[in-house]
């Protein structure tokens, strides 16, 4: 019977939820970790039950679980992470120079066909890689030692490295998103990189027009159409359709082209999905009201989806990885909200309801597609 599995992770722990393919009763297991910031939970394309979490806490440190039988349990790997050679420099709020240095993962992605291997996105920025499973890691440091690496700078939330997208149909074709850095893609697994972030524009840095500093909050993409990509940006809604060689805006009728997430219909590449806030200093949805935007167009054009979300004195936020999509037939939509809301959708978005209300903040929400 094909059905769900939905993964949060949270500021206290993570949760696994399953249902079958009508997502209307939902089984809750967690929290997992309790008591631990988990950052981010995703499944192996390539094996169902292969799980991986990134738990966290400034008195432990960074710790990666896995799990081999759909999150039931958890073994806590004993790899370490560590920059290769020389830390190097980025810059610092006040525009000073500060050497790189480890913190957290912020983001895993495992790979489409091998399950013991996965990339890890970390702050300071950085791209960490393990072929076993999560026991050892190795970075790839060709991004990290990129000649713009200097000018680098932290986002509000620090710089981090929390997008890595992997190509379907260029084996050695990747992309990373960094927070405020900007979009980075390697045509050859990692070794040599290059910003992609022509046709982005950023007011309050020098150079609103420069080839790296502008805060990309989130990148998606359609496997079918791997060279159409989506970006949520520090303000603007963004699409490239070259594989990120140039962007254009494409935030049209927005209540506001701030936000986080954004997201991509699995079986219409043209359909979109974003969260929009009400600006950079108040993250909260505009006018109190909670909606997800979708574009059955590919942008410009955008409906408000609000059946089922409160619509009166709604002030949450949804954080960059806190929204994900379903492959089933009929797909369903989920995000998590910074009130402790999970949020589904069995047709689309056009409709929604809550599997859960009362979790710690959600920092996380995966989906995989169980056949």
């Amino acid at each position: 019977m094909s059905g769900v599995r939905v993964l949060v992770g949270t500021h206290k722990g993570a949760f696994v939820m399953t249902s079958d393919a009508k997502r209307k009763q939902w089984d809750i297991s967690g929290p997992h970790f309790t008591g631990w910031e988990v950052y981010h939970v995703k499944g192996s394309p390539a094996d169902p039950n292969r799980l991986y979490a990134s738990q966290n806490t400034s008195w432990f440190g960074q710790v990666i679980q896995r799990s081999n039988d759909g999150g039931k349990t958890w073994q806590a790997m004993e790899g370490k992470f560590a920059y290769d050679g020389e830390p190097g420099t980025h810059k610092w709020y006040d525009g000073s120079s500060r050497p790189f240095a480890f913190t957290r993962i912020w983001h895993l992605e495992p790979s489409l066909t091998d399950p013991d291997t996965v990339y890890a996105g970390a702050e300071d920025a950085a791209l960490f890689r393990s072929t076993d499973g999560g026991q050892t890691w190795g970075e790839l440091p060709a991004l990290r030692q990129h000649s713009t690496a200097a000018d680098w700078a932290p986002g509000a939330g620090g710089m981090c490295l929390h997008t890595i997208i992997l190509d379907p149909k260029h084996k050695d074709r990747m992309f990373v998103a960094i927070s405020a850095a900007g979009a980075f893609r390697s045509d050859d697994a990692g070794k040599s990189w290059r910003p992609i972030n022509q046709g982005l524009r950023s007011e309050g840095i020098p150079d609103p027009n420069a080839e790296v500093g502008h805060c990309v909050h989130r990148i998606a993409m359609n496997p079918s159409r791997p060279d159409t990509l989506f970006m949520q940006k520090h303000w603007d809604v963004m699409r490239t359709d070259d594989a990120g060689d140039s962007w254009r805006e494409v935030s049209g009728n927005l209540p506001s082209d701030f936000g986080f997430p954004i997201d991509i219909h699995p079986h219409e590449p043209e359909t979109i999905y974003v969260v929009p806030i009400k600006s950079d200093s108040e993250h909260v949805p505009p006018d109190g009201k909670l909606r997800v935007y979708r574009s059955r167009s590919g942008g410009n054009e955008w409906e408000a989806l609000t059946n089922g979300l409160p619509q009166s004195n709604c002030y949450v936020n949804i954080l960059r990885d806190a929204m994900a999509v379903d492959a089933l037939d009929a797909p369903g939509s989920y995000f998590g909200t910074t009130g402790g809301q999970v949020y589904a959708s069995a047709d689309a978005g056009d409709s929604w309801n809550p599997i859960v209300r009362d979790l710690p903040a959600v920092l996380s929400v995966e989906v995989q597609t169980l056949t």
